[in-house]
């Protein structure tokens, strides 16, 4: 019988009094610098876990396999000193984040495999595999998905009222990361609300990897490697499961994902400016040139922002991902203007988070990073699913959400 869409899970989590040190931000929104520095003085941080190069000598191979052993050595550490625990019994966890006055409260649960692999828990971002192996070897090392994939779910009244009961009493646990997020967890063990989760999740057509798909992909090999192994797989072991954070689509914040390029391709400004203004109107403005909606662009060059606005309408038949902001940019400007060809490969690209705001943009133009910065409008929640539900793929980079989930307050064993 194949399992559930989700399902309860014994978590490995910190003691009440340990959340606070043990909470970390995601392992790959940190750069090596701020891995080092926010676990300096933490002995209990799970950086020394999800980036256990911090632990090891500068200049390290972030990818070498010290690097594993180190993180599995870790954890262990912190299961003997009681800082970690692991459930007595499979629950479910309410989950919620507060940034600034932005609240979303969602489900942490075992997401299927199996239902990763029918798409029944839908992707809409190619990966690569490189970082697909990097996780799949941390996920081997630690014995353990310690990096939550967050996922976002269409509204739904049952999932609703189980989360809002719940969530009336004080957290099990809590903690504040150092972007300033906080992060509540309630323990959902009640066997009427664990039973009506599973249910109400299973009589969804769908849910929607939003970040992770990575950690995702990787679950995937992991337990393709454990059936292989197993002499009697029975399809329900844990390692069938990766760690998942549900939320309702209607309180998930995406924020901007914008583009810096390096050079103008040999290009000099006035020609650059030129062979914009054949595909878009061009309007310089005295302030930073954020989107106020979907189809609008704003540029930086040369100390000056620019308003961008597509001369020709879309298609009538374009395809869900056609319809993107990003697609719009990289086809008529990007490919044919900057010489941008694929943009998972192009080291003259780079993504930056609208989490950052558009002064980071402005920052490394100035300082010579990039020649010039591109501020696109926010991808929808719409848009997201209606491209998954085409088994189509979003260009790299296309959805930006905030706050993220912490590494270390919930793993999921596999074992």
């Amino acid at each position: 019988m194949p399992l559930p869409l989700i399902r309860p899970f014994t978590a490995l989590r910190p003691t009440p009094e340990y959340a606070a040190e043990v909470a970390a931000r995601p392992y790959d929104v940190v750069t090596a610098d701020e891995a080092r520095a926010g676990a300096e003085g933490r002995t209990w941080s799970f950086l020394h876990v999800s980036r256990a190069e911090v632990d090891l000598p500068d200049g390290a191979d972030v990818y070498g396999p010290e690097v594993y052993a180190k993180a599995g050595e870790n954890i262990s550490r912190m299961l003997d000193a009681g800082v970690l625990i692991r459930e007595p019994r499979p629950c479910y966890y309410a989950y919620r984040m507060t940034m600034g006055d932005h609240v979303q409260t969602g489900i942490a649960a075992a997401g299927s495999v199996a239902a990763y692999e029918s798409n029944r828990i839908r992707r809409h971002e190619l990966t690569r595999p490189d970082k697909e192996l990097d996780r799949t070897r941390q996920i081997e090392a630690v014995g353990a998905h310690t990096g939550p994939v967050m996922v976002t779910h269409r509204p739904d009244d049952r999932v609703a009222a189980i989360i809002e009961a719940a969530t009336e009493g004080t957290p099990g646990f809590s903690a504040t990361t150092d972007d300033g997020t906080l992060h509540q967890i309630w323990v959902i063990s009640g066997p009427a609300a664990v039973a009506g989760l599973t249910e109400a999740f299973e009589a969804m057509n769908a849910i929607y990897i939003a970040d992770g798909h990575h950690r995702s992909a990787a679950a995937c090999r992991v337990a393709e490697a454990r059936r292989a192994a197993d002499p009697e797989p029975q399809g329900d072991e844990l390692y069938e499961s990766f760690l998942i954070v549900t939320f309702p689509a209607d309180e998930v914040l995406i924020l901007d994902y914008n583009r810096g390029v390096r050079d103008l391709n040999g290009l000099e400004r006035g020609a650059f400016l030129t062979g914009i203004r054949a595909a878009f109107e061009v309007e310089p403005v005295d302030q930073q040139a954020r989107p106020e909606r979907r189809g609008t662009f704003g540029m930086y060059l040369d100390g000056r922002w620019y308003r961008l606005t597509p001369r020709e309408p879309l298609p009538k038949r374009s395809t869900a991902v056609e319809r993107l902001d990003i697609s719009v940019l990289t086809q008529r400007l990007l490919e044919p203007i900057l010489g941008i060809g694929d943009p998972r490969t192009d080291p003259r690209i780079d993504f930056i988070g609208g989490g950052r705001g558009l002064g980071a943009l402005e920052d490394r133009v100035n300082k010579g990073q990039y020649a010039v910065a591109f501020a696109l409008f926010p991808t929808s929640l719409d848009d997201l699913m209606s491209v998954a539900d085409a088994n189509e793929i979003m260009p790299p980079k296309s959805t930006w959400f905030e706050p993220k989930l912490a590494d270390g307050l919930l793993s999921l064993p596999l074992e």
